[in-house]
């Protein structure tokens, strides 16, 4: 008897290789068009069973909510990294600056002008320094003294660790059990621990804030600022990185009765004040002088607000709701009494004018429209022009009217910041590229590959170097001009 007329037969294929299962299905003589198509279905369940179980496949989305099935991350991707890791040898402290000790660099701007960068590329991109594995997570990195900070997800823990930047080697971590899981977003930490005289101040994805010895990883302090506001988590996590500002350290855990904004002292972890009623949004708060007076700019799930820094008292507010209450992107003080606000989601954009009303501000909306919608990357703001990812395309507009002076390049939900006049963008694909910050049209002067995989996560530059990484990779390039 021919092998592709034995059910046994075809069954035991199916079970241990499906292709194979599915070619004798079709070759059997005498079966139905039907009972083929629906044992096919059934091999291609098998199939894809085996894939996620037996290989590692997973399947996750692009910021398109586009599915992408990846044999990247799982069991196999922490075997080699634990294996990366004990390879490593001790090396000497680095020395470097606290330039980058910050979320999105100096005053959370995105800006990079320590030193010039190089604008000719090599055909082959940037010159690289270094590239390993790394854990899970959406965390950019911060710099300081030679060490490069970020927190990721190692099987069921949350890891803040510190890398020497002029080899990538491992220098300490320091863990916690904690395993955040989003299917749409996906796994891991997402908020970017910051650097603050000789501290490092970390915040998991279900709320654990931790103070570490920056040298050593040593614990200072912890709190959950969930469990200590009583609220619930969002959706898709906490991922606003803490803000440290006049010796108080700023999380938004978006609990009730004045726990949405939350001040904790920065050396005990003792609640100093809190603020508002709101549910959380997923921006980070930022420091800024607006109208004269220094505030905090934080976006909740339905508005944006000032707030004072000493006891965090209400300034003022503007109605800003989205879909699914997703703020993600960074609020910008664009002008001495302007801040330009946008979202995706249903929203828009709109630069919002203070001025002085009593104890605080009267908000007027100055312009509003739909031509840049940061859905989780935040604009940059050059010489009057902002520039940032309208939905996953490169835009240009105009600062002052909100005019669109140009739209083009398809990075996907990638990150961008600037340097020497320059958009230096890493896409959702992994790809680093360079783009003229002109509002003449859109220029792109330089592209190479620098990671696989999704990649969500913001670049760092500091003392020359661009630092990049995604859920399963991390690099360094040398991005300075001499």
């Amino acid at each position: 008897m021919r092998l592709s007329q034995n059910p046994i037969v075809i069954l035991a294929a199916s079970l241990i290789l499906p292709p194979a299962g599915l070619i004798l299905l079709w070759l059997r003589k005498g079966a139905s068009v039907l009972r083929k198509s629906l044992g096919s279905l059934a091999i291609v369940i098998v199939g894809f069973a085996q894939l996620f179980l037996l290989y590692g496949m997973h399947m996750e989305f692009t910021g398109g909510i586009r599915p992408v099935f990846s044999f990247q991350g799982g069991e196999r991707h922490y075997r080699q990294l634990e294996a990366h890791r004990a390879a490593f040898q001790p090396v000497a402290p680095a020395a470097g600056s606290t330039y980058w000790a910050d979320f999105r660099g100096p005053g959370r701007l995105g800006h990079y002008d320590q030193k010039p960068i190089l604008t000719d590329w090599p055909a082959g991109g940037l010159q690289q320094v270094w590239k390993q594995p790394i854990g899970g997570g959406y965390a950019s990195f911060t710099v300081a003294n030679g060490l490069a900070f970020t927190i990721e997800q190692r099987r069921g823990n949350e890891v803040v660790a510190a890398y020497d930047v002029r080899t990538g080697r491992e220098r300490w971590t320091h863990s916690w059990r904690a395993l955040f899981q989003e299917t749409l977003g996906g796994n891991g930490p997402r908020a970017t621990p910051v650097w603050e005289d000789g501290r490092v101040y970390a915040l998991g994805a279900e709320g654990e804030l931790r103070c570490l010895e920056s040298a050593t990883g040593k614990l200072i302090w912890n709190k959950n600022i969930l469990a200590d506001s009583g609220a619930a988590n969002l959706n898709w996590g906490m991922a606003a990185s803490p803000l440290v500002v006049d010796g108080k350290v700023i999380v938004t855990p978006g609990g009730a009765h004045g726990r949405s904004v939350v001040a904790y002292d920065k050396l005990t972890g003792k609640r100093v004040w809190g603020s508002l009623d709101d549910q959380a949004a997923y921006a980070s708060p930022t420091m800024a002088t607006v109208g004269g007076q220094r505030q905090l700019l934080v976006m909740t799930a339905k508005r944006a607000v000032g707030l004072a820094v000493e006891d965090g008292r209400l300034l003022w507010e503007y109605p800003w709701a989205t879909e699914h209450g997703i703020n993600a992107a960074q609020p910008i003080a664009v002008a001495a009494n302007r801040v330009f606000l946008s979202s995706g989601y249903g929203q828009g954009a709109a630069v919002l004018e203070l001025t002085p009303q009593g104890d605080g501000f009267q908000t007027r909306v100055v312009w509003a429209n739909n031509r840049m919608k940061n859905k989780f990357n935040s604009a940059i703001l050059h010489e009057g022009y902002l520039y940032g990812l309208d939905d996953g395309i490169m835009a240009c507009a105009d600062v002052a009217s909100g005019e669109l002076k140009w739209k083009g390049g398809r990075y996907g939900y990638g990150q961008l910041l600037l340097a020497s006049g320059h958009l230096v963008v890493l896409t959702e694909e992994g790809d680093v590229v360079l783009v003229r910050a002109t509002p003449e049209k859109h220029q792109e002067v330089g592209r190479f590959s620098a990671l696989k995989g999704k990649t969500w996560n913001i670049p760092a530059i500091s003392d020359g170097l661009l630092l990049v990484r995604n859920e399963v990779e991390m690099a360094a390039f040398r991005i300075a001009g001499d």
